[in-house]
């Protein structure tokens, strides 16, 4: 690169400290702010869901599925990222259908179908593609925490719809075990 061509790389350091941060629409907010909680949490489930990885050396084949989701949770991010309060018309609001919510449900179902009946509680277990599931789904449960953004209107109510995919998480954590002919852990009352 020559110096005019790094001169127009974007900094990813912004020397402000750690007491403030932008959102899109360049708003300033605390950082203890309910709006990078949600950005944190959703990253950090996107992040857990390395657990593509595994199930890719694993060869399952709904890891098409796991890179849709980490597609859409950059997409929550963003909307997330624009609160409805401070954004003007040139900042253009990533919008959301029920159709991810609707392919999580019939992921589930289809899941469901060749999974035994869960009779007891179940341990995250499995082996590793099953089990990193299980701490990706965990992570979720934070991230599901978004309510209060939806509900004062500054993120998008299908946002909080898709980030209940904890369920899926779960389902599919099971699966893996299943087609891996991994045993799932069950909770027995320490004697």
């Amino acid at each position: 690169y020559t110096s005019e061509e790094n001169s127009k790389i974007p900094k990813i350091y912004t020397k402000t400290g750690d007491k403030f941060s932008s959102t899109f629409t360049g708003e300033r907010r605390p950082k203890e702010n309910q709006i990078f909680e949600a950005l944190g949490n959703t990253d950090e489930l996107s992040s857990a869901i390395l657990a593509r990885e595994y199930c890719l050396e694993k060869g399952h084949t709904f890891t098409d599925q796991l890179d849709k989701i980490q597609c859409i949770l950059q997409d929550v991010g963003s909307n997330i990222a624009t609160p409805q309060s401070s954004a003007r018309e040139i900042h253009i609001r990533t919008e959301f259908t029920n159709s991810s919510t609707a392919d999580l449900e019939n992921w589930i179902d289809q899941f469901t179908e060749e999974l035994p009946p869960l009779t007891h509680f179940i341990l995250p277990s499995g082996g590793k593609s099953s089990a990193t599931l299980h701490l990706a789904r965990t992570i979720c449960r934070r991230a599901e925490r978004v309510a209060p953004i939806v509900r004062s209107g500054e993120a998008d109510p299908d946002v909080a719809k898709f980030l209940n995919l904890s369920d899926y998480l779960f389902t599919v954590a099971r699966y893996a075990a299943m087609k891996e002919g991994k045993e799932e852990k069950i909770y027995l009352r320490p004697e």
